[in-house]
């Protein structure tokens, strides 16, 4: 199955927060032989064996410890089975010949007029589930046929119940805010220290980043305040990593922004900030409402090849040296933290991509990680590296990779370190230097 996980859901990066939208673990070190085993199971008619050996390849594990993201019960002639997605816990049923499978997303005494007709038109939307109400409660639903069953077409099915279930019951709580969500006790609360930190966090960028408009130069700024207000939107949704409303809101005026082509890039800027400035005023206890940690089994990005990414270093950076050929170098720093935070956001990164950008990002921002006690990478005070742990961390991201791709290469000697502004500039080179050919 490395067809798919090396380039979807893996990460070697070890941190103890979940960051970002991707799953922050480990597949298991026997997948591609669980998923072979499946593979050659379902041409064998061994239906169940089959379904056992794909779920256990969609295993992830944190410091080889399981996450019980997927569990099986087996029994003579059926196997049961449970995935977690987020708010979502998809449990099903397979037989010799069918796969059903189910999420509860809310009483059927709840839904009103207005979640009934948004149900209707999520089931035009969706390609192998749908919505349907039972005695008690409104699930979403999948039934397959196992006549000519493969890895592959099992996993496109679970990926968009498991997915749509998530995302449908995030839109539910921040839409729908007097409709409960059901069967969400796996969820955990984050720990207090964190929220609070965050939180602090939060306004600290939102302040930097009025502080950073109004020094702005007074013609011609969109462009710069673009960046800066795409920076702290990403920033946000990087690294404090909100659910629900926050999330949803925020994701919306993302998409919103790159989307709309027919809005001038000022009227963009002025909607971003005044929902950036509503984020500042939004009380502690309101803010809390909106985290939870939870088990992931399907990364929500498709994944992009190599080319897109080095596309967008290649323009970004030239964009770089047009604002410091014209002299607005106060912009460049953020420049350099967005084109991260962007990859991040919109690409589906291979792990060793998305762990080197994380790597990046910590170097960036030292300060929140530092307060989450990570190790500090770059002294912003002193304007210093940790040479040593950086060279060493991008070996550990590269070195497991190597058997597979011969010609990639550690890089961390290599990099600029007089500056955290060249620092930067020769890591995104250097990302676009790695060679992933299978020799």
């Amino acid at each position: 199955m490395n067809w798919l996980n090396f380039f979807d859901n893996t990460t070697t990066t070890h941190t103890r927060h979940p960051f970002g939208r991707s799953i922050n673990a480990t597949i298991s070190n026997e997948e591609e032989e669980l998923f072979n085993k499946s593979q050659e199971a379902f041409s064998n008619k061994n239906i169940l064996d089959a379904y056992e050996y794909f779920f256990h390849s969609l295993e992830n594990f944190k410091d080889d410890d399981s996450n019980h993201n997927v569990t099986t019960r087996r029994e003579e002639d059926e196997l049961y089975f449970e995935i977690f997605q987020g708010t979502a816990r998809v449990t099903g049923c397979v037989t010799q010949n069918n796969l059903h499978a189910e999420a509860i997303i809310t009483k059927k005494s709840s839904a009103n007029v207005a979640l009934k007709r948004f149900i209707l038109e999520r089931n035009y939307q969706l390609t192998y589930a749908n919505y349907y109400s039972d005695d008690q409660y409104v699930k979403i639903k999948l039934y397959h046929d196992n006549i000519t069953m493969t890895p592959q077409k099992v996993f496109f099915p679970l990926r968009e119940i498991a997915l749509n279930a998530d995302f449908d019951k995030e839109y539910i709580r921040t839409e729908f805010t007097d409709i409960p969500l059901e069967d969400i006790d796996h969820l955990e609360k984050l720990d207090e220290i964190e929220l609070q930190t965050k939180y602090k966090y939060l306004h600290e960028w939102i302040d930097e980043l009025n502080k950073t408009i109004e020094n702005l130069p007074s013609n011609d700024n969109a462009g710069m305040q673009a960046f800066s207000l795409l920076n702290t939107m990403l920033m946000i949704d990087y690294l404090i990593v909100p659910k629900y409303a926050i999330y949803q809101k925020t994701s919306k005026k993302i998409q919103e922004y790159y989307g709309d082509e027919n809005k001038s890039i000022e009227s963009k800027n002025d909607e971003l900030k005044e929902y950036i400035n509503k984020l500042k005023k939004m009380s502690y206890e309101e803010f809390s409402e909106n985290f939870y940690n939870a088990k992931y089994t399907f990364n929500p990005t498709e994944k992009t090849s190599k080319e897109e990414v080095d596309n967008f270093i290649s323009e970004s950076l030239l964009k770089i040296r047009w604002y410091k050929n014209n002299r607005y170098i106060q912009i460049i720093p953020t420049i350099y933290k967005y084109i991260a935070f962007n990859i991040l956001y919109n690409y589906g990164l291979n792990p060793v991509i998305k762990d080197l950008l994380h790597t990046l990002v910590e170097i960036q921002n030292p300060k929140f990680f530092k307060s989450l006690e990570y190790q500090e990478l770059y002294n912003e005070d002193e304007k210093t590296f940790s040479k040593k742990t950086i060279i060493s961390k991008i070996e550990d991201i590269i070195s497991p990779h190597q058997n597979r791709f011969k010609s990639l290469e550690p890089f961390g000697e290599d990099l600029n370190y007089s500056s955290l502004n060249e620092f930067s500039n020769s890591f995104y080179l250097q990302i676009q230097d790695l060679n992933f050919e299978e020799i």
